[in-house]
């Protein structure tokens, strides 16, 4: 599990970025892969899968 901040996130449109702890890399995020609702600056942990575009955080649930 990965663990990361939400830079950004769009609601309305679903859709938003991860940056990852580790790596400091953006990592983009769907609302398909959402386990939590999540906001920006919200502490997550993740996944990464390969996505059409390039890698995609799935499973991503909002740290306590």
């Amino acid at each position: 599990m990965k663990t990361g901040k939400v830079k950004f996130y769009n609601a309305s449109k679903g859709y938003g970025f991860i940056v990852d702890d580790e790596t400091k890399q953006e990592v983009f995020v769907h609302q398909t892969g959402l386990a939590d609702r999540i906001r920006q600056d919200d502490m997550v942990t993740f996944e990464v899968t390969d996505g059409k575009k390039g890698p995609n955080a799935v499973n991503v649930k909002k740290m306590q």
